[in-house]
Order: structure tokens, then C-alpha cells, then sequence
């Protein structure tokens, strides 16, 4: 059986990326913009937007339509939701979120940016770093993304000036470094012109760095994540009705973070029982070693009881169980979140119960303060919860892991989704708290 390499895995890379920016920034006509001159549309979308176009009157195609795909967002002329596109180049594979810059749309924001691996901050040139800019770039540190870029865009209605340029990159870039942001990239760019988008500018001379896509074909992704902890949620258990595999016994599931390799000791949580992988399966076929993002299949030497929810881990990076959670928060329902509110909490494969203890503080986003003690989240607040779990649960640090250290909290009369939670991140220390007490059966 031939076993599958790791330069055939690695022949092109995924790059998720989200925007973000004040409304009228122009993300979206950005995203139309690298989609077209990327040659990244079909012919059929592109003949759609230019025939809306046409109808409003309009000279040019309105590239900001191939990502405002809601009716009520084109006739607004806006993005009130997050729209996701795909596409690849010949150096990348892409997933895009361009989330909206209203106020009101701070969770959308929150919910696009979660799984990127870089943030595009989009600044008007013309007004410089405002409220909503700070805004992101918090939500960029707190979510921990690895890469932003800063797009000044507009760059045609200031008159292509690198001195307004190298302002605003000067004045972002010393507040998102105070915040944390780990990597800031500042490109200047005219998005409806497409100056340094995908070419080069032949406005801007005095700029030497690379253009949007260039940047984006080039910055580093590291899905080996070789300094996080190797997780693996199991999502289902394979056990094949079949003459040729009938000891067949496999736990597959997405690697969360980290690396696996064969013949490695494990341990399965919340169980805390040991064993050594004798095999791993990708695509069918056998592989030595396996990183973050895969979707495997891990054989066992040993016949352990294991199911859906629970977490294989190296045995010597175990993280320790839990059934008290402090993190933080992004509330996305419309009702709001409240002390005492019972709920189910999801972690990775693994779904259970749990309630909220406390609600120690609010951040403000205006001026990013602290309100001590709201007693409740509402719809895009962001806070810190404590919560208690009725089962324990092997949670990680966000800041080791930004999967196996994220959950969610569901409403468990319906489904819904309440809330998204980063384990142990803090915006500041909030003064300690004593837990409260509940007293009708749900206080674990």
C-alpha cells in the first residue's frame, strides 16, 4: 500500500482571512476587486454584478457585489452579514470572510474573525484611524490572530501621498502593538482602482513592500503549530463491516492543534487511560505523521473504550480536567446572557451541561473600560463569564490553542447559539468574585 508524502500534502497551503473595517472603508469592492483581477470569477457572477451595475446607472461594475449577496445588502449598498467566498491562486488556497463595520454587527465581526489565521483592517484615507478601527484591532488581539494587515484604502482620494499614509500606519500600528497584535503589515491601496491589490501601483512608487495578494500568497501559516499541544477531538468511531479489516477499530476526527506520529503515547480524556498509536489513516491511506487541519483516523494498540466527545492528546502534554471555566466572551444571541442562565456548553466534539456563575465584567468597546458586575451580556457585548460545567472537561488555554481553548453556549430549549467563549483570556484583571449559589438543581 503506498503511503501518501508530506510534499504532496503540502503542495499548497489554506490561508483563512477575514476584513474588517468602519462601513464605507470599502471591504467589500477590496474583496470584488482581488476576486476579479485575481481572475478568481466565473463568468456568469461577473456578468450578474455588471447588469446590477447597470441598472443603478452605473459606468463600472460594482466589484462590492460579488460579496454582498443578501438582497437587503445590496439594495443598502452595504454588508450586514458575514459573506464568505473561496478561491485559490496558483501559489494558495483561500477562505475569506468579509464581515460588516457596522457597531451594531460587532459578533459578525467576531464570528469571521475566529478561525482566521489574518485580519485585513481596512482605514479610509481620508479619516485616518477612528473608534471602529481601535474597535477591531482589540477584537484582532483578543481573538489572538497571528497576522493584520492595515489597508489604507482611498488611496486615489488623498491624492496617492505616502505622507498620509505613513501617519496612519504610524499611529495604528503603536496602538495595535500596545494591544498585543503580534504582526502588522501596512499596505497602501485604492481597492476601486485596484493600486497594489493584486499589481503593483503605478501611483505609489514611493512604496516598496508587497501588494495585498503578494502578501497574502507569502505570509507564513503554520498549521504544523508545533508549539501548541497535539489535540484531536474524536468525532466518530470506524468500525468497518468488512471481511479484509475485521479487528478494523478507528477514531477519526479533525487534529485540532499540534502533530500525531505513529508509534507516540497518548492519553484519552476524560478517561486519563494510556496507549501508543499504531497507525494513522489519511485519505485512505497510511501515514507516519499527521498535523492541525487534517481529518485522520488513529489506530490504537490497545482496545479502549472511547466515543464521540472525548480528546486523544499526547500523554505528556495532557491538559488537566476541569468543571470550572473563566473566559471570555462574544454574546451573539439577541436574548440576553445572565447569572444563573442554565445552558449547554460545547467543547471541540463534546457537549455538555453547564451554567453560568458570574458575569465579573463587560468590556465597553467605545473606549475599551471595564463595567464591573453587569449581571448580564447582550447581543454583540463581550465580557467575562465564569461558568460550571456538569461534567469535567479538558479544556486548554486560548492561548495555546485557539480550538481546543474556544467553546460555545447553546440554549438547550432550542438550539440556538448564545455564545462564543476564549478559556482564560482576559482584556484586563477583572477584582475577584465570589461564585453565587443556585438552588434549584442545576448547581454542580
Amino acid at each position: 500500500m503506498s503511503t501518501i508524502t508530506t510534499e504532496e500534502l503540502s503542495a499548497t497551503t489554506l490561508l483563512r482571512f477575514a476584513t474588517a473595517g468602519s462601513v464605507d472603508d470599502g471591504k467589500s469592492t477590496l474583496v470584488g476587486r482581488l476576486l476579479h483581477d485575481s481572475k478568481s470569477v466565473l463568468t456568469d457572477q461577473l456578468e450578474a454584478v455588471q447588469r446590477v451595475s447597470a441598472d443603478r446607472g452605473q459606468d463600472a461594475p460594482d466589484l462590492a457585489l460579488l460579496t454582498d449577496g443578501l438582497r437587503a445588502e445590496r439594495e443598502q449598498g452595504i454588508t450586514i452579514d458575514v459573506a464568505y467566498r473561496y478561491f485559490a491562486t496558483p501559489r494558495r488556497r483561500f477562505i475569506l470572510a468579509d464581515t460588516p463595520g457596522h457597531v451594531q454587527y460587532t459578533r459578525n465581526m467576531v464570528t469571521g474573525a475566529s478561525t482566521a489565521e489574518l485580519t485585513v483592517i481596512l482605514v479610509d484615507a481620508r479619516n485616518g484611524v477612528v473608534e471602529q478601527t481601535r474597535r477591531h484591532a482589540a477584537i484582532a488581539a483578543l481573538l489572538r490572530v497571528p497576522h493584520v494587515v492595515l489597508a489604507v484604502n482611498k488611496m486615489d482620494l488623498v491624492e496617492y501621498k505616502e505622507s498620509v499614509f505613513a501617519a496612519i500606519a504610524e499611529e495604528f500600528t503603536a496602538y495595535a502593538s500596545e494591544l498585543g497584535v503580534p504582526e502588522i503589515t501596512a499596505i497602501p491601496i485604492s481597492a476601486l482602482a485596484g493600486d497594489n491589490v493584486v499589481d503593483p501601483s503605478a501611483h505609489m512608487d514611493w512604496y516598496g513592500g508587497p501588494t495585498f495578494l503578494e502578501h497574502l500568497e507569502s505570509v507564513p501559516v503554520a498549521h504544523d503549530l508545533s508549539h501548541c499541544h497535539a489535540r484531536l477531538p474524536v468525532q466518530y468511531v470506524i468500525r468497518p463491516q468488512s471481511a479484509d479489516l475485521p479487528d478494523y477499530r478507528g477514531y477519526a476526527g479533525q487534529i485540532a492543534a499540534g502533530t500525531f506520529r505513529v508509534g507516540e503515547s497518548v492519553t484519552v480524556l476524560p478517561s486519563g487511560r494510556a496507549t501508543k498509536i499504531s497507525g494513522i489513516d489519511l485519505l485512505g491511506k497510511p501515514v507516519n505523521t499527521a498535523w492541525t487541519t487534517q481529518s485522520v483516523t488513529l489506530l490504537l494498540e490497545d482496545d479502549i473504550d472511547i466515543s464521540r466527545g472525548d480528546l486523544i492528546v499526547p500523554s505528556k502534554d495532557a491538559p488537566a480536567t476541569t468543571q470550572d471555566i473563566e473566559a471570555t466572551v462574544c454574546h451573539v444571541a439577541d436574548a440576553p446572557l445572565t447569572v444563573g442562565h442554565r445552558v449547554l456548553l460545547k467543547h471541540g466534539t463534546r457537549t455538555v451541561k453547564a451554567i453560568v456563575k458570574d458575569i465579573p465584567s463587560r468590556l465597553t468597546l467605545d473606549d475599551l473600560s471595564l463595567h464591573p458586575h453587569p449581571g448580564q451580556l447582550v447581543a454583540n457585548d463581550i465580557g467575562r463569564v465564569k461558568i460550571r460545567t456538569a461534567e469535567p472537561l479538558p479544556v486548554d488555554s486560548y492561548a495555546d490553542s485557539r480550538r481546543t481553548g474556544s467553546f460555545i453556549l447553546i440554549d438547550p430549549a432550542d438550539g440556538t447559539t448564545l455564545t462564543a467563549g476564549m478559556v482564560g483570556e482576559s482584556f484586563a484583571a477583572p477584582e475577584p468574585v465570589k461564585d453565587g449559589t443556585d438552588d434549584d438543581g442545576w448547581d454542580f
